[in-house]
């Protein structure tokens, strides 16, 4: 018997929470399908850092589509003997992102095309949101020290964290939650790692769900 109550989970995030990180540690102790963002592969996004105007199309337009083809291809022959799927994002995060990253032309056309993608697959059964400060995030972006990242600034990251928390409450039809998980250290600490996970083994009512998990 699974020792989750969710079959399709998504574990989302602002940059630097860790949820990649917290879906491999999964799929080791419980043996679950991934679905993992393969963002390095974008080559776009180093320049996009630098210079957000003038490469914020072409980069969310590659994320959409590799996102949109790594979908496509695990829901065109999912394993029907895994009982789990873990994966560190979900396809709406495309537009949050576009909105926030294109101008007002650029995104009425990415929202079109976004419109016909967004149609090909199962939405998540829920989504755990994992929030830390934003200083906090700044201090894992700096630890993990991926030159491309080095020109992230708070106010980026902040403008992130509110574009999910807008879309987050007119959710209806699927449990959302956000655990508050401040300096959590999931990686190194047992115990922080096994309290996140007992809050994915819970049932949650349709809808926002908001959570402090601060030590």
């Amino acid at each position: 018997m699974s020792p989750f109550p969710y079959k399709f989970i998504a574990i989302e995030g602002n940059i630097g929470t860790g949820k990649t990180t917290i879906c491999n540690k999964l799929q080791a102790e419980f043996e679950c399908d991934l679905i993992l963002e393969q963002f390095t592969d974008n080559p776009f996004l180093p320049f996009f850092y630098k210079d957000p105007d003038r490469y914020g199309f072409p980069v969310e337009l590659f994320f959409m589509t590799e996102r949109y083809k790594q979908l496509s291809n695990y829901f065109a022959k999912p394993d029907i003997f895994s009982p789990q799927i873990f994966s560190d994002y979900f396809f709406m995060k495309t537009l949050l992102f576009a909105g926030n990253n294109l101008k007002d032309e650029e995104y009425r056309l990415f929202r079109r095309l976004f419109g016909i993608m967004n149609k090909e697959f199962p939405k998540p059964d829920i989504i755990f949101y994992l929030h830390r400060p934003i200083d906090r995030l700044v201090e894992n972006i700096k630890i993990r020290s991926r030159d491309m990242e080095s020109d992230i600034s708070k106010d980026y990251l902040l403008n992130i964290q509110n574009a999910y928390m807008e879309y987050f409450k007119n959710i209806v039809e699927f449990p959302v939650v956000i655990l508050e998980i401040d300096d959590m250290d999931f990686v190194n600490n047992d115990a922080d790692f096994e309290l996140i996970v007992e809050h994915f083994q819970k049932k949650y009512a349709p809808g926002l769900t908001h959570i402090s998990l601060k030590v």
